[in-house]
């Protein structure tokens, strides 16, 4: 299905915003975000916004440095035992959505984004495995009211490279693998890029079942329509052409878990005039003549869907499509960056674009950078959130030093938290990106990965 066009494609310009970033722990950081942040929170609570927490201080642990007020708990680290004995914590800690459980408890639900080369991969568990080969999957860990670990499982095991997602409005996490790998390749016995369903109470309700109809494809995040159930989903491409933007109509829409294995019908995004998002380039740029393409073939049997023949009208593509959520009446989607040495069609430092299902329409609402000094943030954005006590939350995955940034509805940016784990060298100090930021259902606690080392933070504070 897909739709007809109902204005000039033409983007309308509407008026841009700048704001700085004052500080950044005891260092001054010069940082640029455009755009109109108000869209951002529509139908929140995040609406109120608040102007940060403050300057952040350094940890003495050396592991995470937070706004005076706020502290951290370590729940988990890579290579520690699981609590279910079924081997030890995986590496590569990436998405992850906090699920509301029984009694007060949550649910903590993690990607592992393990290749065939993984440090320690996801421990195989019969009944949750698809295919023994991958190094990938999620753990599970429970949570009581107080945020203390009770318990920490593999959830699913097999898959490749699980690197974002998405919680469902039934309650379910879906991973996403990121990855094209058909069997055969990296020693792999099933074929890979597909989203497996994931239930963090009770795994094995869901299984190790591909939702092969949701489409074959280097998948990063994805966000449902809470209305009526279209499943959102983006996709990184490593190379030209680079991602599409998806939706999926299900079979059996909110029908529950399970439902998506129903299937449905795979659509990806055109914007006439459009191939390549990273030529619009001025926040407020605004198209109403949005279509969506019915996917040739979403199995990806003979041809990658990028490569796929969508007609003479073409496909729009983008570099680096990642963090995708749902807010308001509209779904968000991220795309980190474009860089046009890598064939993108032109650079851009980080978008953030709304796409309105009830209009058709698509709006960049938001652009990042460049910052002043690598050490310093203000590129790359990744995984995305709404705090539930208001604010967004922004995972930065690029150069230098390692942040989650706070916005707000005025465009204020500020820093939340800094990783201070330096996995490089004296010479040449890195830090491991942020990666799955979420909210307790109770939004008192902020949860956050540290991809390398593998590293879940439970932060609680001052909270506005």
């Amino acid at each position: 299905m897909s739709s007809a066009p109902r204005m000039s494609s033409a983007p309308r310009r509407l008026a841009t915003r700048r704001q700085v970033l004052a500080t950044s722990g005891a260092a001054a950081a010069s940082i640029a975000f455009t755009g109109a942040f108000t869209e951002l929170f529509a139908g929140t609570s995040a609406a109120r916004g608040h102007g940060g927490y403050g300057p952040l201080v350094p940890d003495p642990d050396g592991l995470l440095d937070l706004p005076k007020g706020f502290r951290y708990r370590v729940l988990s680290r890579e290579g520690d035992p699981l609590r279910s004995g079924e081997g030890r914590v995986p590496s590569n800690h990436d998405g992850m959505a906090a699920l509301a459980g029984r009694r007060g408890r949550t649910h903590l639900v993690r990607n592992h984004e393990n290749r065939a080369d993984a440090r320690i991969a996801v421990p195989t568990v019969e009944g949750l495995t698809y295919d023994p080969m991958g190094k990938g999957g999620c753990t599970a860990l429970e949570l009581d009211g107080r945020g203390h670990v009770l318990g920490e499982r593999v959830a699913i095991a097999g898959t490749a490279v699980n690197c974002a997602g998405g919680p469902t409005p039934w309650n379910t996490w879906l991973t996403c693998e990121e990855t094209e790998d058909r069997a055969g390749t990296n020693g792999y016995t099933k074929d890979h890029g597909f989203v497996f369903e994931v239930d963090g109470a009770d795994p094995h309700r869901t299984g190790a079942v591909p939702l092969t109809a949701m489409g074959r494809f280097q998948h990063e995040a994805i966000a449902v329509d809470p209305r009526n159930g279209i499943v959102y989903e983006t996709e990184d491409a490593f190379e030209r052409p680079f991602g599409l933007f998806y939706r999926f109509l299900p079979e059996k829409p909110l029908g529950g878990t399970g439902s998506l294995r129903a299937g449905g019908t795979l659509e990806a995004m055109r914007v006439p005039g459009v191939p390549d998002l990273s030529t619009v380039q001025e926040t407020g740029a605004v198209f109403d003549r949005v279509e969506w393409v019915p996917v040739p073939d979403p199995q990806a049997s003979g041809t990658a869907i990028r490569f796929q023949d969508f007609g003479p009208k073409g496909i729009t593509h983008a570099q680096k499509l990642e963090g995708c959520y749902w807010g308001g009446s509209s779904v968000y989607f991220v795309s980190s960056f474009a860089h046009s040495a890598e064939g993108a069609a032109a650079d851009h430092f980080g978008q953030v674009w709304r796409y309105e299902p009830g209009r058709r329409r698509l709006t960049l609402v938001v652009v990042f950078g460049p910052d002043t000094d690598i050490e310093l943030p203000g590129e790359s954005p990744d995984n995305i959130t709404l705090a539930t006590g208001g604010g967004l939350m922004v995972c930065e995955d690029g150069g230098g030093a390692q942040h989650v940034f706070g916005v707000t509805r005025h465009g204020e940016v500020y820093p939340m938290a800094r990783g201070r784990q330096d996995i490089g060298t004296a010479d040449e100090p890195e830090w491991g990106e942020f990666a799955g930021v979420t909210f307790a259902p109770d939004g008192a606690t902020m949860f956050v990965n540290c991809y390398t080392p593998g590293t879940t933070f439970a932060v609680t504070g001052p909270w506005h």
